[in-house]
């Protein structure tokens, strides 16, 4: 097995253990009643293309930042990094180039995954209205200049948009990418 396919099995074993979970777990975000109607989520096809390199600049000074919410409050994060990548996609439509993202961690002493919600250009089409998120772990306390893999395929819609009962951040604008990325989970 290569290392795609290994890739490939990986991620779809997390997509099972996900649907298993929404569908059977009593925290899950999929109200009660309407759970034995639910048959998994939705996913673009798993595509490599969309699991990339970044490479982080620190904030050594992390700024704090406000994120409105789905229930109209502000959330506060601190943006401790920014993430830069390149996407180059062979397909003729889709924009090819070099983006970044920033990544936040709640104010805590606790540490914690980098918190990268990004809306981009399936938003409200394909995906979620109010945007996906991405967890990424560092192997340890991020350095200027570290490489970190962005996996797009890993994209998840916030519990929000399964239940009014949640309250979600909103991807603030600098987190707003003007391009397509096809990959994570699907939202219709």
């Amino acid at each position: 097995m290569d290392d795609v396919d290994r890739w490939r099995a990986e991620l779809e074993s997390k997509r099972a253990e996900k649907d298993d979970f929404f569908a059977t777990h009593p925290q899950s975000p999929i109200p009660p009643e309407e759970r034995d109607e639910f048959d998994g989520l939705e996913y673009f096809d798993p595509d490599p293309t969309y699991r990339v390199t970044a490479t982080a600049t620190v904030h050594d000074d992390p700024e704090v930042v406000l994120m409105e919410s789905t229930a109209g409050r502000e959330v506060r994060y601190l943006r401790v990094a920014t993430l830069e990548f390149d996407l180059d996609r062979e397909a003729e439509d889709l924009e090819d180039g070099t983006f970044e993202l920033a990544a936040y961690q709640q104010e805590s002493p606790n540490a914690e995954p980098l918190f990268v919600p990004f809306r981009d250009k399936t938003t409200g089409q394909q995906t979620y209205q109010g945007g996906r998120y991405m967890e990424l772990e560092a192997e340890r306390d991020l350095e200027d200049g570290d490489e970190l893999v962005v996996d797009f395929n890993l994209a998840y819609s916030p519990f929000c948009a399964y239940s009014e009962t949640f309250d979600c951040p909103l991807p603030p604008e600098e987190n707003w990418l003007e391009i397509t990325i096809p990959a994570g989970e699907r939202y219709e």
